[in-house]
């Protein structure tokens, strides 16, 4: 285990920072349930979580979600369980880091968009070439970010680990059993 994932355990609350290439607050996100951590990944999970952007507006996301952080790869996958069905919302983003009890990241523009029927839409071209220019990414964050679009695409296509919904389910039982948990225990 890494050193900065030692005080970390199931069933811990951390937030979320979401940040951009010039090192400024992108978006936060109030609530990330610890659901499972190992060497490759942290799996958090939340209900209707307040989201904070830059400029300070605020909203609650309006499902439950289930969200995969990885130490190696350049994005994060989110399962959004809505009511006509899961949804995935993958960031390009980099390797998420500790800090505390703050998971961060920062976010490359581009999107994944996965659909319930498997079907999906790469989103934010033009931001990631706006961005690309303004905040002058290297050639080389260019390239991982080309090969980790790809390489999320096949995992998609070929419903890889987080693209099951047997395993989103599961993940979603243990959230509801941490919460039980805790509320029995307030009792």
């Amino acid at each position: 285990m890494n050193r900065e994932n030692e005080n970390i355990k199931v069933g811990d609350k951390l937030e979320i920072h979401c940040y951009k290439h010039d090192g400024k607050l992108h978006q936060l996100c109030d609530e990330a349930l610890v659901l499972s951590i190992d060497e490759e990944k942290i799996v958090v999970a939340n209900n209707k979580a307040k989201l904070t952007e830059a400029d300070g507006r605020s909203y609650h996301a309006k499902e439950p979600a289930i969200l995969f952080f990885y130490k190696k790869h350049w994005f994060n996958i989110i399962g959004q369980l809505k009511k006509f069905g899961l949804f995935y919302y993958c960031n390009i983003a980099t390797p998420y880091i500790i800090d505390g009890k703050i998971i961060k990241y920062i976010d490359y523009d581009l999107d994944l968009r996965v659909f319930p029927d498997g079907g999906f839409k790469i989103l934010d071209y033009n931001e990631y070439n706006y961005h690309k220019k303004i905040m002058h990414y290297s050639r080389e964050i260019q390239m991982i970010i080309k090969s980790e679009l790809s390489y999320l695409i096949e995992m998609k296509k070929n419903n890889q680990s987080p693209f099951t919904k047997v395993e989103i389910k599961k993940y979603y039982k243990i959230y509801k059993e941490i919460i039980k948990n805790k509320k029995n225990k307030k009792k």
